[in-house]
């Protein structure tokens, strides 16, 4: 067996180290005090890695899309690369321009496969940039491709993990229902947590509690109250997306998990279910939440409990 030379070059370990790599790749060739790596989630712009000498900015603030400099230069209303970006007026009307000081900016799009909009990877500094810094516009771009390039193999990859992380916890299901159990939930929960906060995907919980499973088992017995149970997994299960999860974490009580999704997908999946129960007599409580970029999936999960409690307690007053 070859033995490894002991200059070999060797590979990133994961995506983040290898943005890192480049964004100080860049600061060392072009300077500039600010390099990021972000995302846009409707209207927000987030900060996925930054390499910063000055502003103060860092992996994981949020921004506000519209105010940026980056939405213009993708809408192309100023060039990419603007050594003096105070002589370029969408950039001097630019909001995040009042906020903090910027005289020279560089800011290429990042696409998805299909075409649309993933995010930006760009430089601010305070001071302008010499004309010359134009000239290596093509080497940023040439960057960029690079990166979006793993970029798209790394979310393939984490959507194949996704299938993988299901396949192998069918010991996690709940025997009564075939969805997921608390342990499988989760788990489930903590690997999606990690993508949220890797790559900037938002994502949704709701927490469905049934009214009446004690009233059932007490008055027509435990099989009729399993067969709630089951017929409501069914309802549940048969009105979400094959990516999003279905789980069973109490007796009375259900969760789904909505991934990349937003609010206005969250609202339309929450009205479907509450439709569907209603149609099928299933007399359930329904609570739900989005998780905020600055905030985590488990913080999401105890607010849509909440909610849930709040929309049970306002079902009672109806009564």
């Amino acid at each position: 067996m070859n033995s490894i030379p002991s200059n070999a070059i060797s590979a990133f370990s994961n995506f983040q180290e290898a943005v890192q790599a480049v964004l100080k790749s860049l600061h060392e060739r072009l300077g500039f005090q600010l390099w990021m790596f972000t995302r846009v989630e409707g209207e927000d712009w987030i900060v996925l890695e930054a390499v910063d000498y000055g502003y103060g900015v860092k992996s994981g603030n949020v921004f506000h899309w519209s105010d940026s400099f980056c939405s213009r230069m993708v809408r192309g209303e100023g060039p990419r690369v603007a050594p003096n970006s105070q002589q370029i007026q969408a950039y001097v009307e630019a909001p995040i321009g009042q906020q903090v000081d910027i005289a020279a900016y560089i800011g290429i799009p990042l696409c998805h496969k299909d075409g649309t909009l993933f995010g930006t990877l760009c430089a601010i500094d305070p001071t302008p940039q010499p004309e010359s810094i134009k000239q290596e516009g093509e080497f940023i771009e040439l960057q960029t491709r690079l990166l979006t390039t793993i970029l798209h193999y790394e979310l393939k990859a984490q959507e194949n993990a996704r299938c993988y992380e299901r396949a192998k916890l069918e010991a996690e299901m709940d025997i009564l229902t075939g969805v997921y159990n608390r342990r499988g939930w989760e788990r489930l929960l903590r690997a999606e947590e990690e993508r949220c906060r890797q790559f900037g995907l938002s994502a949704s919980i709701l927490v469905i509690d049934l009214d009446n499973l004690k009233e059932v088992n007490d008055t027509q017995g435990h099989v009729e109250g399993d067969r709630l149970i089951q017929a409501t997994a069914k309802c549940l299960l048969d009105n979400i997306r094959s990516e999003d999860v279905l789980a069973r974490v109490g007796g009375d009580e259900f969760v789904i998990l909505i991934i990349e999704t937003n609010l206005e997908i969250t609202q339309q999946v929450v009205k479907r279910i509450q439709q569907k129960l209603e149609e099928n007599h299933l007399k359930a409580s329904v609570g739900w939440a989005i998780r905020i970029h600055q905030s985590t999936l488990p913080k999401t999960f105890i607010e849509a409990d909440k909610n849930m409690f709040h929309n049970k307690s306002e079902r009672k007053k109806l009564c």
